[in-house]
């Protein structure tokens, strides 16, 4: 008689712990990321300024930056156009192989698609990393979720 009597609770308090369980994945898989617009950025700087950084010290730089939002302001040097639609924009100098590639949120794709090759642009995005060429020909900071920022 003991266990008809735990039975009904032990199935009881299953099914809300699946119900939860199932509740929060849900949510998890439709959450949005948050609008960088309303993100403050915890640095403003040049693309020169910030690949000297990385460049000087990768191990400083990339404790300092990575994963934090930045503000990028710098001549645009390519828009590319990968095949899923994607916009990617290189900052920096001309003469230079090293660039700061800011991959843009999807959000950002009408302005990109408006030819912004040979202007000044300010750009905000989280940094992921440093990729140095091993040559040492020319290097990449990497900025994702990137969006344009408002002339100051």
């Amino acid at each position: 008689m003991k266990k008809k009597k735990y039975v009904k609770p032990v199935l009881i308090a299953v099914v809300i712990i699946a119900a939860a369980t199932c509740l929060y994945a849900y949510k998890e898989f439709n959450r949005k990321n948050k609008s960088l617009h309303d993100l403050k950025a915890v640095a403003a700087m040049q693309p020169a300024e910030i690949l000297s950084q990385f460049a000087n010290n990768e191990k400083a730089a990339t404790a300092r930056f990575a994963g934090k939002a930045l503000v990028i302001s710098g001549k645009v040097k390519s828009v590319d156009k990968d095949d899923r639609g994607f916009y990617t924009i290189a900052l920096g100098d001309d003469q230079s192989m090293s660039s700061v590639r800011c991959s843009l949120d999807s959000t950002e794709s009408l302005l990109a698609a408006s030819g912004l090759t040979a202007s000044y642009v300010s750009i905000k995005g989280i940094c992921t990393g440093y990729a140095a060429d091993e040559l040492g020909v020319g290097a990449d900071v990497i900025l994702n979720r990137c969006v344009f920022e408002p002339a100051k």
